[in-house]
């Protein structure tokens, strides 16, 4: 008895074992090639696969990297973070810890709604009419959601902007709306404010207190050219921690060629200070702060801050306002969000050897032509795509009109030092102009077509 007993116990026992292993034998066994086989299939199988072999076609050899990279994007449904939590140990990397790169922001305008009005403002005074526009339709071309444009220019200038602008084909001029406004400064001495630097460059510094129900703004000179959505750049308010209120771009790269690092005379913000040609401000916060500075011990609102802290450093001073935005970051780093150099790329970034790595990377995102490089000799390259996008017919192929002009001018700027870098030109302009014929072309006819 005693011996069936145990031969009863070790089958249950042996049962009991062969139950386990087929209920939690294979856990171990990641289901993920079915599903990955499962997924590219779906996605090869769209009405994007049959588009490809055309669009090559019709566009030349594309990059492998940059094919790669728009395939990613078509597959992956996630959306990137724009910054992460910082701890202490990331807070003490010092000022420039809060440098996104343009990696960081290449899909960040999907999080923001497609009916968000973008808000543009430009200052205009004396011979500025022709680049003020070219600038504008830069913007027009390629962004993907409406603008808003508040442009600051003399009175003369008012009615040769409503002429120009409403000159524009009907496709385009749905796509903004635009006030016109006069040159005001609502403290000091108004004719020092407009003679400080450049005409009525001061103008921008006013903004905060003239546009009181804009909540962000993108600031540029009139010397500027969007060579992709303004979206993107638009995105960067996303990237704003609880204390920033503005972004803007270094002066330099690097400090042995900088200008502040080897001339200033005044307080600047950083190892290199600041350039104030692409400026992009959350309006709402700066009318709010209360800002440290070098006049009293307790904070001063912007408005109270300006005027005082010109008569204090306008003995020392070279660059008017930028440099009085340099003063205010100096004593307030922590409201300041810096983007690269790619969002406000000059001549200095090339004419002494190519210095701007992120442009290198991805390409030129916004070109800022200073100096008066769009109407002399000295720097071809800029004055190529300031050229083209001025020469462009709003409704004509973007390729054959813009493009392949632009790769022929490039051809006879070879021998300049921002010449021998043209992929930094071309990379994004090119990325930009596939996207907006895809739009134009594809997106409206495609339905007529059976590939």
């Amino acid at each position: 008895m005693k011996l069936y007993c145990k031969v009863v116990a070790l089958a249950l026992c042996l049962g009991i074992l062969l139950l386990l292993y087929l209920f939690v034998g294979n856990a171990d066994e990641p289901p993920l090639k079915v599903a990955k086989e499962s997924h590219l299939a779906h996605v090869s199988s769209g009405p994007g696969s049959n588009l490809a072999p055309a669009l090559q076609a019709h566009f030349g050899p594309v990059q492998a990297a940059e094919q790669e990279e728009e395939e990613a994007v078509q597959v992956s449904k996630r959306e990137p973070r724009l910054h992460k939590k910082t701890g202490k140990r990331s807070a003490a990397r010092g000022k420039f810890a809060n440098v996104r790169r343009p990696k960081d922001q290449k899909h960040s305008t999907a999080q923001l709604s497609l009916s968000q009005w973008m808000h543009l403002a430009v200052v205009a005074c004396g011979n500025r009419l022709e680049e003020t526009l070219i600038m504008l339709k830069s913007a027009v071309l390629f962004s993907n959601r409406k603008l808003k444009f508040h442009i600051f220019a003399e009175d003369s200038l008012k009615p040769e902007f409503d002429r120009k602008l409403q000159e524009w084909p009907s496709s385009y001029t749905k796509k903004f709306e635009y006030n016109v406004y006069p040159i005001a400064f609502s403290v000091g001495n108004a004719q020092e404010w407009k003679k400080l630097f450049k005409p009525c460059a001061a103008q921008r510094l006013f903004l905060p207190m003239i546009l009181k129900d804009v909540d962000s703004l993108l600031y540029v000179d009139t010397d500027v050219l969007f060579l992709r959505p303004i979206d993107d750049i638009w995105g960067f308010l996303r990237a704003f921690n609880s204390t920033q209120l503005a972004a803007m771009a270094p002066e330099h790269e690097i400090p042995k060629i900088g200008w502040y690092s080897r001339f200033a005379r005044h307080p600047y913000y950083g190892m290199t200070g600041v350039n104030s040609g692409v400026m992009l401000m959350n309006l709402t916060r700066i009318r709010n702060a209360q800002f440290k500075n070098s006049m009293i011990p307790t904070g001063l609102t912007w408005e109270e801050m300006l005027y005082p802290l010109y008569q204090k450093y306008k003995n020392y001073i070279t660059w008017g306002d930028q440099d009085l935005l340099n003063i205010i970051f100096y004593f307030n780093p922590e409201c300041l969000y810096l983007f690269s150099c790619q969002w406000n790329y000059r001549p200095d970034h090339c004419m002494y050897g190519s210095n701007c790595k992120g442009a290198e990377k991805e390409g030129i995102s916004i070109l800022h032509g200073n100096r008066g490089v769009y109407h002399d000799d000295k720097q071809p390259t800029f004055k190529a795509l300031y050229e083209v996008i001025r020469d462009f017919p709003f409704e004509d192929n973007i390729f054959q009109s813009m493009y392949y002009p632009l790769q022929s001018k490039f051809l006879d700027a070879v021998h300049t030092l921002c010449g021998r870098i043209p992929q930094v030109f071309l990379k994004q302009i090119e990325r930009t102009m596939k996207k907006v014929y895809e739009r134009q072309v594809i997106i409206n006819v495609g339905g007529n077509f059976r590939l």
